[in-house]
């Protein structure tokens, strides 16, 4: 099967999907611990397959029989990342959106797409999700590159549309969830304009976090949860990811799709 996709800059660090793979271990822990062998892609993994690494070690605390596949569609980096394997459990392989003729419970694709052009987002994810196995989960967003701050969407293997949206910072460097803005899926950055739903969230955010600016004194975790609590969001998580410095909201709008 031909890999579909272009090669990106492939820029990682270890550590920069640590937020990304915490909320992971949460949201799919169902997905993962109930069935016997899940396997996992990790789609563009890029220079180093550092983080594909970190991201097996994490879900084996969920369930040892998790198989991770790291896929770049660049034939050298998987030639590169080859001494990291550990078959079976971790094994790299060249492939792009079609994820290589596998079926995997779940695909991660962060900061692949927003290195394309927003009129491949579409034709990217139908590819993926098509892919995936039954109840499958593909998560595609995109981080800085620190992993102190980033973005992500859930889509679902029976749904058409995404059905969240996550936002997570390192709240000690949080200046404003206006920050956020810069680090949307390419499926929303270029639609982040007054009148959009994306610029709605994000202005509420903004607002909430600004009224809550008193309660700084008692450090950045409790501003950031009086911003979500008061923000007039309906957020899919609680209190306990809040915390965590996220906050899972509905996907806003489905533009891309239509």
């Amino acid at each position: 099967m031909r890999p579909r996709g272009e090669p990106t800059r492939g820029t990682t660090n270890p550590n920069r999907l640590r937020r990304v793979d915490r909320w992971i271990t949460w949201r799919c822990r169902d997905l993962l611990t109930s069935t016997r062998d899940p396997l996992v892609v990790d789609l563009g993994f890029g220079a180093s397959p550092i983080t594909t690494v970190e991201l097996r070690q994490r879900l084996a605390g969920l369930n040892p029989r998790v198989r991770v596949v790291g896929l770049e569609i660049d034939r050298a980096r998987v030639a590169a990342a080859s001494p990291m394997a550990g078959p079976p459990w971790l094994t790299f392989a060249h492939g792009g959106f079609e994820l290589a003729g596998l079926r995997p419970h779940l695909v991660r694709a962060l900061n692949v797409l927003r290195q394309y052009d927003e009129s491949a987002v579409a034709g990217a994810w139908s590819l993926m999700r098509s892919a995936l196995a039954l109840s499958g989960i593909l998560i595609e967003g995109t981080c800085d590159e620190l992993g102190r701050i980033g973005c992500w969407a859930c889509l679902e293997a029976g749904s058409a549309d995404p059905v969240s949206l996550t936002f997570s910072a390192k709240l000690s460097t949080l200046d404003s969830p206006l920050t956020f803005a810069e680090r949307l899926p390419k499926s929303l950055i270029h639609h982040n304009v007054p009148g959009s739903p994306v610029h709605d969230v994000l202005s509420k955010l903004d607002a909430a976090w600004r009224k809550a600016a008193p309660m700084s004194v008692f450090g950045p975790r409790q501003r950031w949860l009086e911003t979500v609590r008061t923000s007039g969001l309906s957020p899919l998580d609680g209190p306990s990811r809040w915390r965590l410095g996220e906050v899972t909201l509905p996907y806003p709008g489905i533009d891309i799709l239509r």
